[in-house]
């Protein structure tokens, strides 16, 4: 009996173990209403992740900047100006900008600009003039290729030139003569003589600084009616013919047969198309605003002022410097 009651018991529970195990897995596959149900997650498993979005890139921009005001000039778009794909021609065409930028154009001034030398006054006083300035073009064009790569801003590289003499030399620079030169003329002449006297004017007491240049041109100005100048004869291709201005060629003539006493160097000197009678042969300096020019630049160690002293027929123009750079100014050899 009791073996008997022990199988039966061993049954029953294999049948309900069995009965558990399908109706668990029924419950897992469907649900009551028929549907399917979402597997379960596996516990490690990760949510899907969205996409990304690609951050957009921005161009890269290169701005030329004024120096002074510390302004964008311009704004350069090198993928627009091909860079990437011609680099040679997106470098000449930089070095084109550059050039009109320095040198200026029809419709705008460049920033290159000569120096306008100082001048003492009738009291002793200076009249600033102004600088040298040159706007270095192929620097700034390697400045360009440079933030052309990554971006960024570029400031035009210039060069400022001050006239080369210390303030306190200015009181003394009359002190001692070191060259002088004149000549002569008919002052029965009236426009002539008041042309010659106008040119002497503007170059009187000019202060020449060590290495600074000289131009005639620019410190006379123009020789035209509304500065005071009047019809006089003057030599233009080979003939003596009626013009405004005529004489102040005698004024620069005398200028450098003074100078050329001293160890000044010549940046640009021309010769009358006709001999004039006020100086030796091969011994004149032509001059015309707006064409040719007497430039000369002061290599003679020392600063130095040019004086004119115009008179009744004669015109003479000396080079003065301090009493203690009398022995040191360097004469032509």
């Amino acid at each position: 009996m009791g073996k008997r009651t022990w199988s039966i018991s061993i049954f029953l529970i294999g049948s309900l173990i069995g009965l558990t195990g399908c109706t668990e897995k029924t419950a897992n596959e469907t649900s009551r209403e028929g549907r399917v149900t979402e597997p379960q997650k596996k516990p490690n498993q990760k949510p899907s992740e969205e996409p990304q979005k690609v951050e957009e890139q921005k161009p890269i921009v290169v701005n030329v900047i004024e120096p002074n005001t510390k302004n964008i000039l311009r704004t350069f778009l090198p993928v627009d100006l091909g860079f990437a794909t011609d680099p040679v021609a997106y470098k000449k065409e930089m070095g084109k900008w550059a050039k009109d930028l320095a040198r200026g154009t029809e419709t705008a001034n460049g920033y290159d600009q000569r120096m306008v030398l100082d001048k003492i006054d009738a009291n002793g006083q200076i009249i600033k003039g102004k600088p040298q300035i040159i706007l270095d073009e192929a620097e700034l064009v390697e400045r360009i290729m440079m933030a052309s790569i990554m971006g960024g801003d570029v400031e035009l590289p210039l060069q400022v030139t001050e006239s080369g003499y210390m303030p306190e030399d200015a009181a003394h620079l009359n002190e001692v003569v070191v060259a002088s030169f004149t000549t002569y003329f008919s002052s029965g002449v009236v426009g002539r003589s008041k042309n010659i006297e106008l040119s002497a004017q503007a170059i009187d007491n000019i202060i020449v600084g060590k290495q600074d240049i000289f131009s005639f041109n620019l410190t006379v100005g123009p020789s035209d009616a509304e500065h005071g100048y009047q019809p006089a004869k003057e030599i233009v291709n080979k003939q003596l013919v009626d013009g405004i201005g005529g004489g102040i060629c005698q004024t620069s003539s005398t200028l450098f047969n003074a100078v050329d006493q001293v160890a000044v160097s010549y940046i640009e000197k021309h010769h009358h198309s006709l001999s004039v009678g006020y100086v030796p042969a091969g011994r004149d300096a032509t001059v015309s605003y707006g064409g040719p020019d007497f430039r000369f630049q002061n290599t003679t160690g020392v600063p130095f002022i040019i004086k004119t002293i115009y008179g009744k027929g004669k015109i003479t123009v000396e080079v003065r410097t301090s009493a203690a750079y009398q022995s040191l100014i360097a004469k032509r050899n």
